[in-house]
């Protein structure tokens, strides 16, 4: 790939040293992470990769971004809450949906922002948060909806849990096949559920 934007169109390079000096092949100076933030804001694509492996460490950059900018007073984006909750989602089974999910979420916001600011333009002639409000309950009850349509174990233990204290016998046998089975029905549904997200997000799409 060419280092530069005029060679071959696409993404600026920025290229990261060891002493952590960011490098704009583009105009050929040393950036900031505050400039990466201005051009992320002007919407200018870039990819940041490591000077001496070639490596893609955007990920890692963009998110070293936002740690800069929640810690600037009064720039704060995300909740103590939100954080928590993301951070469990690491290791879960669920990991895998997280990030279609945040993307659904992130794009729908990013369509509505126009009519979020005129609501806040009329602040004082009503709830400025309205509209916003009522996306984001669209958003949970999106992703609320999809997981109901997966999740056959919690209901098949929550209706053992009831037969067991109306003292119903269950049925036994086959315990360690029957794992085996749940597991590869398990990847099943997590394929299916993507795929069932992915039509979910095009007819919100076809909405607006």
């Amino acid at each position: 790939m060419s280092e530069t934007q005029s060679a071959a169109p696409g993404p600026i390079i920025i290229k990261k040293y060891a002493n952590r000096r960011l490098y704009n092949t583009q105009t050929s100076s040393y950036v900031t992470l505050d400039h990466l933030c201005e051009m992320v804001k002007d919407g200018v694509e870039f990819e940041v990769r490591d000077a001496r492996s070639g490596d893609d460490i955007t990920r890692q950059v963009l998110a070293q971004i936002i740690f800069e900018q929640e810690n600037k007073e009064g720039q704060s984006l995300m909740p103590i809450a939100f954080l928590r909750q993301l951070i469990r989602f690491y290791g879960d089974s669920m990991q895998m949906l997280v990030p279609r999910y945040l993307e659904v979420s992130i794009d729908s916001l990013t369509r509505e922002q126009e009519k979020f600011r005129e609501q806040l333009a009329q602040a004082f002639g009503g709830s400025p948060f309205g509209a916003l409000e009522d996306q984001v309950r669209r958003n949970m009850e999106l992703f609320e909806r999809t997981f109901s349509m997966f999740t056959p174990f919690a209901r098949r233990e929550g209706q053992a849990a009831a037969e067991q204290d109306k003292g119903t016998p269950q049925s036994g046998g086959g315990g360690e096949a029957g794992g085996a089975g749940d597991i590869d029905g398990l990847k099943r549904q997590m394929e299916e559920m993507q795929r069932r997200l992915d039509r979910l997000s095009d007819k919100d799409k076809d909405k607006v």
